[in-house]
């Protein structure tokens, strides 16, 4: 059932608007708000409520369902949770005036439109390229990569965990909180993002990414958006940033790397399942 909730969350993401009926925070934002406001609260605790209880609530739901109709009516309920899980927005569409402003050539607008739609700054034209093409990899990353692997490794409980880590980091407004949740999806994206890095040398230049990453592979304080740039730029041979469009054909080819990594994941794990 696993592998059949993989193939329609793929259908919901990309060829329906379901993605955005379901993906609703405003409850969780409000939770938030009633933990974060507890005098006295400490942070594990916090963390606790905002995690931990969802994810039992959920772990309840499953156990009292499974039994019914041969186990079918928690097919729904899997795929409701996993698609909640995935990246909040569009990559593409947040890209996508961007790629129009460097294809001009126009820097001032390219650094706008970054600073607006990405929140990336930079002070150079380079840098702002690769921090554009840092932000493409990780936001597939983030958006779909870990959740998908934490759901197929270990069910809907762990891909709603990291998404739940994800939303308190970003929204939390105790710095200590937000600091928290952030060291506890570090983890959570350690292994992860090494399975992508291992995916893009598969399908991409094995030689490269292994000069540019393998003496950080098992380093456990490299962030995971730093070790999946340097993967991705070394697995798509990608030349030093430059303007107009061969800069946009740099995103396009990171993309691409990105589309065949998917597939891979995908043939791996129905192998997995037929297999084991």
């Amino acid at each position: 059932m696993n592998f059949l909730v993989l193939l329609l969350v793929v259908w919901v993401e990309k060829l329906s608007s379901g993605r955005q009926r379901i993906q609703q925070d405003g409850f969780w934002r409000q939770w938030l708000a009633r933990v974060e406001g507890r005098p006295g609260a400490e942070p594990w605790i916090s963390l606790a409520l905002l995690v931990l209880v969802p994810m039992a609530l959920l772990g309840l739901l499953l156990l009292i369902i499974q039994p019914l109709a041969y186990g079918w009516l928690a097919l729904p309920v899997h795929l409701l949770v996993l698609v909640y899980s995935l990246g909040r927005g569009d990559v593409l569409t947040a890209l996508g005036p961007f790629r129009d402003a460097w294809r001009r050539g126009d820097e001032q607008a390219a650094l706008h439109v970054a600073e607006r739609d990405m929140g990336l700054e930079a002070d150079a034209e380079a840098e702002l390229l690769l921090r554009v093409q840092g932000y493409e990899l990780w936001q597939a990353y983030q958006g779909f990569f870990a959740v998908i692997f934490w759901y197929a490794l270990l069910g809907p409980a762990l891909a709603l965990a990291y998404r739940l880590l994800a939303l308190t980091a970003e929204h939390a407004t105790q710095p200590v909180l937000a600091e928290r949740a952030a060291q506890l999806r570090h983890a959570l994206d350690w292994l992860p993002v090494r399975f992508l890095a291992a995916s893009f040398a598969l399908v991409g230049n094995f030689a490269a990414v292994s000069r540019a990453v393998l003496h950080d592979l098992l380093a456990w304080d490299i962030p995971a958006a730093d070790l999946l740039s340097n993967a991705g730029r070394a697995a798509g041979e990608l030349p030093e940033p430059q303007a107009g469009e061969a800069g946009v054909n740099s995103l396009d080819e990171l993309w691409q790397l990105l589309v065949r990594s998917a597939v891979l994941w995908y043939a791996a794990f129905a192998v997995w399942i037929l297999l084991f």
